[in-house]
């Protein structure tokens, strides 16, 4: 099923709050819709949140067609604003944006141009992303050896991008070699983003998938029942530093004790060389009840003081390699990026 799907001028998300107890979705016929949507997760994942939010663009300019084209220009710039302050963390968010926004800059285009040129170029990340997974999982199955068992953190899966998935992409790609015995994935709170999405996922799938709760990495790495960890990624700095799912920084340490390969998938748009390390990359804090609470249940005393951020940064030098469309990265990372991007990106 499509994270996200645009369809006679409407954008139609799958509802990933409700997962995997209801499959159900939210149409989206203005950009607030959307934006709303990217803030309370019904849509999430680095590249599904940057390919909604670029047609979040597209609606705007739909609400705004019949304007004058300084006024248009203004509004969609406003739109873009909204959409870019939902979540800070995940950059592909703002490399759609900025990438619609170049459109805009266009000077020799009418209103309707630029309805036009929105909508292609918001199709156009919608199709590179796919394209990008199916190479990253080429690439990375190149990694997994025969009758893997593999760890996985939150969900970078189909349902997280625009098809096919970073990590789970990986993942995907080595049992169609049939080179995957088993895949574990951990519950992720507290969002529960491994148990109700990625195991949903692989299930869906027909894969082999058990689900074991955080707290049991380590001891199923010390039990040698784990061969590698792939996670996926919401922001990548200069020097390989890597900002994904809370949690994932302690899985990176975990592995490096015991000796397992700890693998990043991600595109190239994951990539910020604005910033040269982890420690500038902006961390997401959000509502304390999501940890308070499970659904609509409350687990624990509700004035007690939480704090709820919702990624960690994984050292470069805990991360065995990084998997591009472009290929596989590997130390020195700050190097290997800088010449990724320096042959025609």
């Amino acid at each position: 099923m499509d994270a996200v799907k645009f369809e006679k001028n409407k954008l139609v998300l799958l509802d990933q709050t409700k997962l995997p107890v209801e499959v159900t979705f939210v149409e989206c016929h203005d950009y607030r819709c959307v934006a709303d949507a990217i803030k309370s997760m019904k849509v999430r994942g680095a590249p599904a949140i940057g390919v909604a939010a670029a047609f979040g663009l597209v609606l705007a300019g739909f609400e705004y067609r019949n304007s004058l084209k300084d006024e248009f220009l203004i509004k969609m710039k406003e739109a873009a604003t909204q959409l870019k302050q939902t979540r800070p963390t995940a950059v592909n968010l703002f490399w759609a944006i900025d990438r619609m926004l170049k459109i805009l800059e266009e000077k020799n285009l009418t209103v309707n141009d630029y309805l036009q040129e929105l909508e292609n170029e918001a199709k156009i990340i919608q199709n590179e992303d796919l394209a990008m997974n199916i190479k990253m999982g080429e690439f990375g199955q190149e990694l997994i050896p025969h009758g893997a068992n593999i760890l996985t953190h939150c969900n970078a899966g189909a349902l997280a991008t625009a098809g096919f998935g970073t990590a789970l992409g990986v993942i995907r790609a080595a049992f169609n070699k049939g080179k995957v015995k088993m895949i574990y994935v951990d519950e992720t709170r507290p969002l529960l983003q491994g148990s109700r999405l990625t195991a949903f996922e692989l299930m869906e799938d027909g894969m082999p998938v058990t689900l074991i709760a955080d707290n049991m990495a380590a001891y199923f790495m010390q039990q040698g029942k784990i061969d590698c960890v792939i996670v996926g990624a919401d922001r990548i700095a200069a020097n390989g530093d890597v900002a994904n799912k809370i949690g994932t920084y302690g899985l990176a340490v975990l592995a490096k004790y015991h000796s397992i390969p700890f693998y990043v998938a991600a595109p190239k748009s994951t990539f910020d060389l604005s910033l040269n390390s982890g420690q500038a990359i902006p961390i997401e804090e959000r509502n304390p009840d999501e940890i308070k609470k499970i659904g609509n249940e409350w687990i624990a005393p509700k004035k007690v003081k939480v704090i709820n951020p919702a990624f960690d940064v994984t050292p470069h030098e805990l991360i065995t390699a990084i998997i591009t469309d472009a290929g596989i990265l590997r130390p020195s990372y700050k190097e290997n990026i800088k010449g990724m991007f320096s042959h025609g990106y």
